[in-house]
């Protein structure tokens, strides 16, 4: 986990190790490939964090789900990340409730 306040690794019941890095994303990248040792890594966090990867060129594939609802405030993922459509092919599907799930993958 990307942090500011760097403290000692969280070891869970089920086997899942959590490490907490004050680096950057592709340092934290490259310590999660080696932990994953070949197996897919996956980015979690808010959309500060998930801006950071994506704009480093770190992320292959992205899911977002795009809820319809306006809270008025908040980060937005996109700002800074003109073009996606330049660097991911990207599908939409909208559901009978209106949440639209949008999948970015790097050609």
């Amino acid at each position: 986990m990307l942090t500011h306040r760097p403290r000692s690794p969280i070891e869970m019941a089920g086997g899942t190790t959590f490490h907490f890095l004050d680096a950057s994303p592709a340092e934290a990248l490259a310590v999660a490939r080696e932990a994953a040792a070949g197996r897919d890594v996956r980015v979690g966090g808010g959309p500060t964090v998930a801006r950071d990867f994506i704009a480093a060129g770190l992320v292959d594939h992205i899911h977002l789900v795009q809820v319809p609802i306006v809270l008025g405030r908040g980060v937005r993922l996109w700002d800074g990340l003109e073009a996606p459509e330049a660097s991911y092919d990207i599908e939409a599907v909208s559901t009978p409730t209106g949440v639209t799930h949008l999948t970015f993958t790097r050609p």
